[in-house]
C-alpha cells in the first residue's frame, strides 16, 4: 500500500513561540532536501505522520511538496521531546526511485528456538539493520527465523536470507539475537560452584590442623 503525506509550507525563520503554537494545531515542523528539492522548511500533520510511523518508520512515502508535486521521500532524522517523547521535529529525504539507496530496515523475530523450550531465553541485540537496493525491492521488513539456534547460539547478520536485490550494510558478524542460558541454571552452578569451593575450603583448613 502506497504512503502519501501532505506537506504544507511554513517560514523556515519562525520563532519557538511561532513552532510551539504550530504543534499546539497538530502540525510537525520539518525539512525536505534532495537533489530535484531544495531545502524547503514544510510542516505535516501529526496524526497523519505518526500513523506512518507505527506503520513503517523506514518506508517509501509520496509526499505532496509545494512547488514541487508529489516526490518520493524518505525519514532521516527526528527530533522528539526528551521527557514527553513527542515529536518536535522530522527530516525527509527526498530521493530518486532509479537509484540505489542505503536505508535501516526492521527485523521481525520469528520461530521458536528447542532451547526456549528447555528455558534458554532469546536476547535481541539489534532490532534493525541497514540495507542497499533501489527503493522498489526495500524490504518493509526483514525475517530472523531463530528456530535453529541452539542454547548459548547466536543469529549473525550474515545468517539472514536477503532477496538478491538487496545487500546488507550491517556489519556480517554483528550479532542480532542469542538464547541466554537460564537464570536459575546459571545461579544453581554457580552455587555449586561456591559450595565446591567451600568443601575445599573446609578440607585444607582440617588437614593444616
Amino acid at each position: 500500500m502506497e504512503l502519501t503525506l501532505k506537506a504544507e509550507s511554513r517560514n523556515g525563520s519562525a520563532t519557538k513561540s511561532d513552532l510551539k503554537k504550530m504543534r499546539e494545531r497538530g502540525k510537525i515542523p520539518a525539512v525536505v532536501y534532495g537533489k530535484k528539492v531544495a531545502s524547503t522548511p514544510i510542516s505535516v500533520d501529526e496524526k497523519q505522520l505518526v500513523a506512518l510511523l507505527k506503520q513503517n518508520p523506514h518506508a517509501i512515502i509520496q509526499m505532496d511538496i509545494p512547488d514541487a508535486g508529489k516526490q518520493p521521500v524518505m525519514i532521516t532524522g527526528t527530533q522528539r521531546d526528551s521527557i514527553q517523547r513527542s515529536l518536535l521535529h522530522i527530516d525527509f529525504h527526498q530521493i530518486n526511485m532509479d537509484e540505489p539507496i542505503r536505508a535501516t530496515v526492521g527485523l521481525e523475530f520469528t520461530g521458536e528456538s528447542p532451547a526456549q523450550r528447555e528455558g534458554g531465553v532469546l536476547t535481541a541485540l539489534l532490532h534493525e539493520v541497514e540495507v542497499r537496493c533501489l527503493p522498489e525491492h526495500l524490504p518493509s521488513a526483514i525475517a530472523v527465523d531463530i528456530s535453529g539456534l541452539e542454547l548459548g547460539g547466536s543469529f549473525l547478520a550474515k545468517d539472514l536470507q536477503l532477496p538478491p536485490e538487496v545487500e546488507l550494510k550491517t556489519d556480517d558478524n554483528a550479532v542480532l539475537a542469542t538464547i541466554l542460558v537460564p537464570q536459575k541454571a546459571t545461579e544453581e552452578a554457580e552455587e555449586a560452584a561456591n559450595e565446591a569451593k567451600d568443601a575445599e575450603s573446609a578440607e585444607e583448613a582440617v588437614k593444616q590442623d
